[in-house]
């Protein structure tokens, strides 16, 4: 998901009943979140309980029909799944403002209760373990208008500029059930899915996946059927609908394999979009340089023009930062050109799209991951000191007001800014030079990546690879900067011993024992130093006066100050 203008989120926080949180290994985190409380209704949103983790859904076949004009969605889907624990009550999900009229089971009738965007879907039998079963649920309504897309989700009906339609939906945060019914928990994605969109017959639908079939219906309506051949997470399913031109190109990748580009575009900007996407190709060399192929390949990567300005969703990437450089025209170094919602959107492909999180609580894998794929774009195409000047620019928008890790179990979108953005890609960018072999470093990426590629996982998952394949426990490192507010400080003092520098130096932080190593010394020529939290230690530095000492702060997120 991309950031906003001023590159916050700043939402309000819900109040209600007490939650017991989850992260029984790291005292910071429930200390932060201890005096939160959170309804019932988050709750059912975010637990898995065990009407939802009793079953594993397999496949979703989506099939809406979209009236424009009275802003309206009717339909049904069809949710195959695996019987993981034997039961015979189920949960899935659709916002309250939906109808749902029936819910069938092979033909079969089904009973239903809603508790608040929950639905408890009561079967015939119990269906025993390691079987499989299919129900179908018919809704309607009028689903949830954005405010302002992508930061709150819903559909966002609107004109282009010739006055055709043009709408487009996203739901990253609010989540899927405000307009589809389904399982809408991150830690359960489909292995594939269809998603059949009707509209009136002139317009375009476009989704996720491969176009295969359109059908030209006898009422005025036209059906497009997308398929999508990954699995997905239900954030990511997105419907684009408008007067769209469709264009095509391919990019060839390291091994010689040749990559469907797709390009759905307003018909008015046909030559500016042929010329403007041409950055992909670039983009997309760069990204398999770090982390291996376009995750996707089988459904192809395309960009949808959207009327809101962007969203990651899968093979069908939303864009609509109007043909501008940088973040609509800026939030980028004056000197450098590439689009910041093609690049970042595109990111997410690999990480969020590929690997996503389990909880919302852990967006950052999601974001954090994607956001310093910004600074490795620019260290490909520019050079690593360019890397470094961009990651320099994204600094003044942290504001360490909470853990990036967020309370477990809810539905979690309430962040007061954007650390898990610009913080979590500084922390990588920290570990990078904590490390101090980047062959080891984009080593620990590109395996971590491939370990969990169209999978789910969570923090612990990324700690644990880290200190498998590093040899070295860096779990203080990630409980100070993932479960603290705060960053950790290098306190220190000079002493000037005739043309040498003798410095002492200790770590303050709020995990004890946190020891992570860190550059210092005279700029183009640092020395690792290793500083404690409960020891002050101390290095002569020869030649070296007061004044050209520097803690290396470009390439650590750390606070420093005197002993």
């Amino acid at each position: 998901m991309i950031v906003n203008q001023y590159f916050t989120m700043i939402k309000t926080l819900s109040l209600g009943l007490a939650m017991l949180l989850l992260s029984l290994s790291v005292a910071a985190q429930r200390d932060f979140y201890k005096d939160y409380t959170f309804t019932k209704a988050d709750t059912l949103r975010g637990a898995l309980s065990p009407e939802r983790s009793c079953y594993d859904v397999t496949f979703y076949d989506l099939n809406l029909a979209v009236d424009t004009g009275k802003k309206f969605i009717k339909g049904y889907v069809d949710i195959f799944f695996d019987v993981e624990t034997e039961f015979s009550v189920m949960q899935i999900d659709l916002y309250r403002n939906m109808q749902i009229s029936q819910i069938t089971f092979y033909d079969q009738p089904l009973t239903f209760h809603r508790v608040f965007d929950a639905v408890n879907v009561h079967l015939p039998l119990p269906l025993p373990a390691g079987s499989s079963a299919t129900i179908r649920v018919y809704y309607e309504g009028f689903p949830t208008s954005a405010r302002n897309a992508p930061w709150d989700g819903g559909f966002v009906w609107s004109k282009d500029q010739k006055g055709n339609t043009w709408v487009g939906v996203a739901c990253e945060g609010d989540g899927a059930s405000l307009w589809w019914p389904c399982k809408d928990h991150l830690s359960d994605e489909p292995d594939s899915m269809a998603i059949k969109v009707t509209v009136p017959t002139g317009l375009v639908a476009v989704s996720n996946g491969n176009l295969r079939k359109t059908n030209r219906l006898d009422n005025g309506y036209t059906q497009f059927y997308w398929f999508v051949s990954y699995p997905i997470n239900n954030y990511n399913v997105s419907v684009n609908i408008g007067n769209y031109v469709h264009f095509s190109d391919y990019w060839v990748a390291a091994d010689g394999d040749s990559l469907a580009l797709d390009y759905y575009v307003l018909d008015y900007r046909l030559e500016k979009a042929k010329k403007h996407f041409e950055q992909v190709k670039p983009m997309l060399t760069c990204y398999e340089k770090y982390f291996g192929k376009y995750p996707f390949w089988n459904d192809g990567y395309a960009l949808v023009e959207t009327p809101y300005l962007g969203m990651e969703h899968q093979s069908g990437i939303a864009y609509g930062n109007n043909y501008n450089r940088g973040y609509l025209g800026g939030m980028i170094p004056r000197d450098m050109d590439w689009d910041y919602i093609i690049i970042h959107e595109s990111g997410h492909e690999w990480f969020g799209n590929a690997i996503s999180t389990k909880d919302h609580c852990d967006m950052w894998i999601h974001e954090s991951f994607t956001t310093y794929m910004e600074a490795l774009y620019v260290e490909c195409r520019y050079s690593y000191a360019d890397a470094i000047r961009y990651m320099e620019s994204q600094r003044s928008f942290i504001r360490n007001l909470e853990p990036m890790v967020g309370p477990r179990n809810v539905n979690w979108n309430n962040w007061r800014g954007s650390d898990h953005y610009f913080k979590g890609s500084w922390m990588i960018h920290t570990l990078r030079h904590a490390i101090n072999d980047d062959e080891q470093f984009f080593g620990l990426l590109r395996g971590f990546y491939e370990k969990f590629k169209y999978t789910t996982c969570e923090t612990q998952d990324f700690i644990d690879f880290t200190n498998s394949y590093l040899k070295k426990d860096f779990t203080k490192f990630f409980e100070q900067y993932l479960y603290y507010p705060g960053i950790p400080k290098l306190a220190y003092s000079l002493d000037q011993v005739g043309k040498d520098l003798k410095v002492k130096y200790q770590w303050v932080a709020d995990v004890p024992g946190f020891d992570m190593p860190i550059q210092a010394g005279k700029k183009g020529a640092y020395q690792m130093i290793y500083p404690v939290t409960d020891t002050v230690k101390e290095v002569i530095i020869p030649d070296l006066q007061k004044a050209d000492f520097q803690v290396a702060l470009e390439l650590f997120y750390v606070k420093k100050g005197g002993l």
